[in-house]
């Protein structure tokens, strides 16, 4: 696995491959960037809120799901209903689980408009995904980086800049132990989309 550079640091560190797999170029780079195109224009975005001091707030970024059928999915209080699946998006699920050996029935879409659109520090520990859940990761469009940083010690933060076609493989004891985050950035961003196939469990 590539080396990941840390915060404010030019020393390195090689991340355990139990808990996180890189590939940079996973997508070519002009299938990528047509699919990219294609779910910009064609997916129902949806901006939901979430609750933060006792007020309801617009999150800052929009989101869709898509997975099988009577599948639902929980996240920041919100339930997402299921979209059925485009034929791009079963067949980018279809060619990770052979690449990953893992099985995936899901897919939650984030757009991210510009550097203002951001998610926070958390963990994707909800019921339905189990106990140490495999999430891949596909990025397309802007590079942005993916922090993350120990739950119990918050100095050791870490940081990957995510390219246009990338795959991250999140498994192990990586959503028990690490949180992870997509940070505000004041520089100029274009649109990105972030696609994290999931295997949701009936509760």
């Amino acid at each position: 696995m590539d080396q990941l550079s840390l915060f404010n640091s030019e020393e390195f560190l090689r991340f355990p491959e139990e808990l996180l797999e890189y590939t940079e170029h996973f997508l070519p780079e002009d299938e990528a960037s047509e699919l990219e195109q294609f779910l910009l224009h064609t997916v129902p975005w949806k901006q939901s809120t979430r609750k933060m001091y006792d007020k309801m707030v617009l999150t800052p970024r929009l989101t869709a799901w898509y997975g099988e059928k009577n599948t639902t999915y929980q996240l920041g209080g919100n339930t997402f209903n299921v979209n059925p699946w485009l034929p791009g998006l079963l067949s980018l699920k279809q060619k990770i689980e052979t690449s990953s050996g893992h099985k995936f029935n899901s897919v939650l879409l984030n757009l991210y408009r510009d550097g203002n659109d951001s998610v926070a520090w958390h963990r994707d520990k909800e019921n339905e995904l189990g106990s140490r859940p495999v999430i891949a990761s596909v990025s397309l469009g802007q590079v942005r980086n993916f922090d993350f940083r120990k739950a119990d010690d918050h100095r050791n933060k870490y940081s990957l800049p995510l390219q246009h076609g990338s795959l991250l493989l999140m498994k192990g004891d990586l959503q028990v132990n690490w949180e992870h985050r997509i940070a505000r950035s004041v520089k100029p961003m274009k649109p990105r989309i972030n696609l994290t196939f999931r295997l949701i469990h009936e509760t």
